[in-house]
């Protein structure tokens, strides 16, 4: 009782409500405007909470990143253009639907099936977390780094393109990981004589460069700076009835517990399990033709879907310190920031802000809630923001975080090279996913490693021959090796139809 009485001293103290309601709008904007996203309003934002007390800091990303996943069906039902990767499928009726002259329908359930996916799905993950790290605890370090190794291919082997740039992003972001200071005896690494390195890369130049800076050069480039005009008058017409909410209930259990479970698998998160739910929605509809034309089932599958993976990805987040996606990814390094070790000591350690960071959760989808329904009819005023506007902001705010993470211009430096990085790897075709998530696990990849051999009499025998490190090593294998044999299977079996 006590470590609650101080976690809500904590969520409602009239300082963190204002900032999270602050976050939730930032968030809501940031996924409404397509090429922007919840994930780089919480890099943009990391730099400004170094000064934040932990608790206060934290809330504001997680209301940053909630606002954000909910926030992209806006673009996705007005324009058909989705604000972010987990709306993708919701544009498939969701725009239908506004075309038709049922945009404010169409609003209303994007804006109810993404409360529960995320009010519901952190609640399970905040009960499911405790067992999950009670379970960690007696995992060593051969476990660990079978875990980091194992999400680490999960990621490349869902890289678009082939699994061999995959790889090449991740080792990139391994190579990156390896700047600096050994973890365990402390050898200077890669860091060519300058101190600045011998700390390593700075991890928010690595995200502002990553995301921010190519976000705005990849747009600038290729003459996205405005949007299709959208009317006020388009959120008109009638809502969602209480008869097609409880009919879709069935939908919606089903799609909440694919996004859940997507959400908790690293790497695969919204983006995914808006495009399964949406299948398995038309696949158990007694209308699938309807589907693509206005079918309310499918935005009640997609939104309930991808707003659940936000608890699915806070599990292995807090239980394990390993990301579910791109954006708690970025979180991730935002704990260790703040002082914070992600993973089964942290509920020993510090329990308090565990629940605090789940409290912010569940609260920020009460505020996205209010105001997004309180602010259906305004939703077109948000798609009206000038990008050469907002571009020029991020760039600065780009700018002031980098320096502000280590008060040296290097930082800053460093991030318009990752930047450049980014950009490079864009025009190779090679995925930033897989090279964020090596660059943030491979610390601790290294780290495993090393204790793993040196607490073992036999070498590195000890990684297979625990039963769990084993399995995770195999699905690791698996995972990396049937993307190559698929595609081969198709090559032949092409090749055997042309004969």
């Amino acid at each position: 009782m006590e470590i609650f009485a101080v976690v809500m001293q904590n969520l409602f103290s009239p300082v963190c409500l204002v900032f999270m309601l602050l976050g939730c709008i930032m968030g809501i904007i940031f996924g409404a405007l397509p090429g922007l996203s919840g994930t780089v309003g919480v890099t943009l934002l990391l730099p400004m909470t170094y000064r934040m007390n932990s608790e206060l800091g934290i809330a504001l990303l997680i209301s940053i990143w909630v606002g954000g996943v909910s926030g992209g069906f806006i673009s996705a039902t007005l324009l058909g253009i989705p604000g972010t990767a987990s709306s993708i499928a919701t544009c498939f009726d969701a725009y239908p639907l506004s075309k038709q002259g049922k945009a404010k329908k169409a609003l209303t359930i994007g804006v109810v099936a993404s409360f529960i996916g995320t009010f519901l799905s952190c609640i399970i993950a905040m009960v499911l977390c405790q067992y999950v790290a009670k379970i960690a605890m007696r995992l060593g370090p051969w476990e660990y780094f079978s875990l980091c190794l194992c999400a680490i291919i999960l990621v490349v082997s869902l890289s678009k393109g082939d699994v061999i740039r995959g790889l090449t992003g991740a080792a990139i972001g391994l190579l990156l990981a390896c700047v600096g200071a050994a973890p365990v005896n402390a050898v200077a690494r890669f860091t060519f004589g300058s101190y600045n390195l011998y700390g390593g890369i700075d991890s928010t130049s690595v995200m502002l460069g990553i995301f921010a800076i190519y976000l705005v050069a990849k747009n600038f480039a290729s003459g996205e700076t405005s949007l299709p005009q959208v009317s006020g008058k388009s959120t008109g017409g009638e809502g969602l009835t209480l008869k097609e909410f409880i009919s879709n209930i069935g939908n919606m259990i089903r799609s909440f517990l694919i996004g859940l479970w997507i959400g908790f698998l690293p790497g695969m998160g919204a983006g995914l399990s808006n495009m399964v739910a949406y299948g398995q929605a038309k696949s158990a509809s007694k209308t699938p033709e309807k589907f693509g034309n206005g079918a309310i089932e499918g935005v009640f599958a997609t939104e309930t879907a991808n707003n659940a993976s936000v608890g699915g990805a806070l599990i292995p987040m807090v239980a394990l310190g390993i990301p579910g996606d791109a954006t708690t990814a970025v979180l991730l390094g935002a704990l260790t920031i703040h002082g914070l070790e992600p993973g089964p000591l942290l509920f020993q350690n510090n329990p308090v802000y565990v629940y605090v960071l789940f409290g912010a959760a569940i609260l920020a989808a009460l505020y996205v809630f209010a105001l997004q329904i309180g602010g259906i009819r305004l939703f077109p005023k948000i798609l009206q923001i000038p990008y050469h506007y907002l571009y020029p902001a991020i760039i600065v705010l780009c700018f002031i975080g980098a320096y502000s993470s280590s008060n040296t211009i290097f930082t800053i430096g460093m991030m318009l090279a990752m930047g450049a990085l980014s950009v490079a790897m864009a025009w190779a075709n090679i995925p930033a996913t897989p090279f964020m998530m090596a660059f943030i696990l491979g610390e601790m990849l290294e780290k495993y490693l090393r204790r793993g051999i040196s607490y073992s009499a036999n070498g590195g025998m000890m990684f297979f021959t625990r039963p769990v490190s084993l399995i995770l090593l195999v699905v690791a294998l698996l995972t990396l090796v049937w993307p190559m044999i698929r595609d081969a299977r198709k090559k032949k079996a092409a090749a055997e139809g042309k004969e």
